[in-house]
């Protein structure tokens, strides 16, 4: 296949941050840029909700005065440098706080998956990843070796074991995933959940094991939830997935043997679709895709132009018209 022509959802961000880590362990440098005059931070409540206009799709960023004036208490982590402006998280853990910010800085609260797709791109990005950084800190709070508490350093990138004997560093653990497209003669594969509405069909996907290369993760996975044998497998793209600490790592793939027997029920269905089944499953209402943000949807999108020349952005827009 040729190379993908779109971008995914929270992919880019070092097209404009630069994360700075050479600088983490500066505590001066990194206090001065929490007091800069052209600082931004980003707010995040305890479950991991950003702060957004009330009135409009955009984070609500605080400067300097208002981080003094109603977040004096909370800590800043450093996301990084963008545009010239120092950014910053702050991750509230009271909820009564909050809500009161939400009131008086006339903002709403809006989950990763709300807002993803609202945000501008660069914005949904920034938050993306400090909803994962704040999430591995919240939820990494003793020292996996010996116990002892952690302490945050390195302005929020690694936390630090304060037991004298054992001392050891901790950092973010993302959790990478493989997610594929895989084709036979024109069709291509597609499984559902029982959970999913009506008509949903998405690309199969699963966690890498010890000891795996991502190759042979996508041949296990496709092979447990579908019984399909695949054999060449190709990278296509990647995508955060902090949802709540993944990495979602995309691939093409072609079967050796399209048999589809389900294993594990994991998967209510599995079914090869040609492109004419897909998009008449669209028109007519009876095929549903993965949402725009996702890679299962970039997959997919990506696939259907390269093999029949169809825009799925297009298939979907016209049955929005005629529903």
């Amino acid at each position: 296949m040729g190379a993908a022509t779109q971008g995914n959802t929270f992919a880019g961000l070092s097209l404009i941050l630069d994360r700075m880590a050479e600088r983490r362990d500066d505590t001066a440098w990194v206090a001065a840029q929490a007091i800069a005059p052209d600082v931004r931070f980003l707010l995040l409540d305890a479950a991991g909700r950003a702060f957004l206009h009330a009135d409009r799709d955009a984070l609500r960023w605080l400067d300097a005065v208002e981080r003094r004036q109603l977040c004096a208490d909370t800590p800043a982590w450093l996301l990084g440098i963008a545009d010239g402006h120092p950014h910053f998280l702050l991750a509230l853990t009271d909820d009564a706080h909050a809500g009161a910010l939400e009131a008086s800085l006339v903002a709403r609260r809006a989950s990763l998956r709300e807002a993803g797709l609202l945000l501008h791109a660069d914005e949904a990005g920034l938050f993306a990843y400090a909803k994962g950084l704040a999430h591995w800190q919240r939820e990494t709070r003793h020292c996996a070796h010996c116990g002892a508490p952690l302490v945050i350093v390195s302005a929020g990138h690694r936390m630090h074991c304060t037991s004298a004997a054992c001392g050891r560093m901790h950092f973010p653990r993302t959790d990478a995933a493989i997610i594929v497209i895989v084709e036979h003669e024109g069709a291509c594969l597609l499984g559902r959940q029982a959970s999913w509405p009506p008509g949903r069909y998405s690309t199969l996907a699963g966690f890498i094991e010890p000891g795996e290369a991502l190759e042979d993760a996508v041949r296990r996975e496709v092979m447990e939830e579908s019984g399909v044998l695949v054999g060449e497998v190709c990278y296509h793209s990647s995508q955060p997935w902090p949802m709540p600490a993944s990495l979602m790592v995309g691939f093409t793939a072609v079967a050796r043997d399209p048999a589809i027997r389900l294993r594990d029920r994991e998967l209510e269905d599995a079914r090869w679709f040609t492109p004419r089944q897909i998009a008449d499953g669209i028109a007519d209402g009876s095929f549903l895709p993965s949402t725009p943000l996702s890679v299962s949807y970039r997959l997919l999108e990506h696939w259907l132009r390269e093999r029949a020349g169809l825009e799925l952005d297009a298939l979907l827009a016209a049955r929005a018209v005629h529903a």
